[in-house]
């Protein structure tokens, strides 16, 4: 029983370390990627990303045009329901003055009635009329159905004009920051070609740091050739030498030893 407890308690160790070092290494991995993104957008040169960044905002003109041609398309079908909607207010509006003329007619209680040269009867008028209240409350829902079509597609219109409106506005903006940096990568090249050391891999600063490095390597040789002749510790012939400088030495401390201290001289 111990040695079957001990058996499956290693193995839920193991599970768990397996669990913790896959995750360790995932987290190792992400962020080994990401070091390496970062790495390789840093050793793209400016000029190149600022060219992509402009590549960039012209594509977005396929989109915007795509987009004025949705609203144009948009704009041409509410101008047409606006028309049908005023059609059928107009139709509706005819209607609505014969309907309550038919009422007004039948409400006076005659038995006969004459239209347009023809004699009906209170029967006919009444199913003309039924008909026609009909067909007015059927064109009357007709149009408030558009009117809504109409509004919800007024309010889509105008959001499409806005989001257009909204990306025009942001390709002129990157366009304008694009521009701006380009120039200041000018001024920097600029002032790279008249200063003493940059960090920049053009002909120029190549060429400058070649010379440099001539420059140190001549004062590197003269010096060396200098101390090398320096430390020859030949006899030099041109020198004025003492004939005998144990007896300089001697006189010059025996003058100095021989002078008057200054306390002396104050006892005096």
């Amino acid at each position: 029983m111990m040695i079957k407890r001990l058996v499956i308690g290693g193995g839920v160790l193991l599970a768990l370390g397996t669990l913790f070092v896959g995750r360790g290494a995932i987290s190792y991995i992400r962020t080994s990627v990401g070091y390496l993104k970062g790495s390789v957008q840093e050793s793209i040169p400016i000029e190149f990303q600022i060219e992509r960044a402009r590549g960039m905002i012209n594509d977005l003109l396929p989109e915007v045009r795509k987009n004025m041609h949705v609203i144009a398309k948009e704009e041409v079908e509410v101008q047409r329901l606006k028309e049908q909607i005023e059609q059928s207010q107009a139709r509706l509006g005819k209607e609505k003055v014969e309907l309550l003329r038919l009422k007004t007619d039948l409400a006076g209680g005659q038995d006969v009635f004459k239209y347009a040269g023809r004699s009906y009867s209170a029967a006919q008028v009444k199913a003309d009329l039924a008909n026609r209240f009909e067909r007015y409350k059927t064109g009357d829902a007709t149009l408030a159905s558009l009117q809504q079509i109409l509004s919800a597609r007024e309010r889509s219109l105008d959001a499409a004009r806005q989001k257009l409106e909204g990306m025009l506005a942001a390709k002129r903006q990157l366009g304008v920051e694009v521009e701006n940096l380009e120039a200041r990568l000018q001024m920097i090249a600029a002032a790279q070609t008249t200063s003493n050391y940059q960090f920049d891999d053009s002909r120029l600063g190549r060429a400058k740091e070649l010379v440099a490095n001539l420059r140190t390597r001549l004062d590197v040789a003269e010096r060396l050739v200098n101390a090398e002749t320096n430390m020859h510790g030949e006899i030099p012939l041109d020198a004025a030498t003492p004939e005998n400088i144990v007896d300089e030495v001697t006189e010059y401390f025996g003058e100095k030893d021989k002078a008057p201290h200054v306390a002396d001289v104050a006892k005096d």
